[in-house]
């Protein structure tokens, strides 16, 4: 896991923090294929997210193993998500916000922060963590202007973030769940782009 520093988190008005985006038929391949992603940080210098539906073959239990944290309950079942190509190698925790402070946050909102230190997956393990978390490798980043380029190419869809659909809604209904919200189907999207 590695540090992020505590960001400040006002937003100007253009910012696609605290907001996810929806994959355009345009992305067919790799990990960004029917990704559903959540902005954590946004401005002048590019973008950065976690992708919160495309899980990896490997659960929590076998990171917990892997960096030898014991564990109070079995975590196998427990998915961890490709939060994106970005260092894969660094695990993530996006949660709700809690009481207790860790070694380093990305404080999204008021209700969301992302952490990549090990403190908090040693308090998952000892069941002392947040109780809504999400745990990914790897993020999504996007250098200057990028994640603008694609917007006006039509490679995403935005809208605001839903913490239910982030913590309360399996990984493989996150997609349509936020497409729902803007009242369309995602299997019913063209991959053809155009501008009127």
């Amino acid at each position: 896991m590695n540090g992020i520093s505590t960001v400040n988190t006002s937003r100007s008005s253009d910012s696609l923090r605290d907001h996810f985006l929806l994959a355009m038929p345009c992305l067919s391949q790799g990990i960004f294929s029917h990704s559903i992603t959540y902005i954590c940080e946004h401005g002048e210098s590019g973008a950065m997210g976690i992708i919160i539906n495309q899980s990896l073959d490997l659960s929590v239990g076998d990171i917990f193993e892997h960096l030898q944290i014991e564990t109070r309950q079995d975590f196998s079942a427990m998915p961890v998500m490709a939060g994106g190509p970005v260092q894969m190698d660094h695990g993530f925790v996006l949660h709700r916000n809690g009481e207790r402070k860790w070694e380093a946050n990305l404080r999204v909102t008021d209700e969301i922060t992302l952490t990549p230190s090990r403190d908090i997956l040693r308090a998952l393990a000892r069941d002392e963590g947040p109780p809504d978390h999400l745990i990914a490798l790897g993020y999504a980043g996007w250098s200057a202007g990028q994640l603008e380029q694609e917007l006006a190419d039509n490679s995403w869809l935005t809208l605001p973030g839903d913490s239910d659909i982030i913590f309360n809604t399996p990984a493989d209904q996150r997609l349509g769940a936020a497409a729902a919200m803007l009242g369309i189907d995602m299997n019913l999207i063209s991959g053809q782009a155009g501008h009127a």
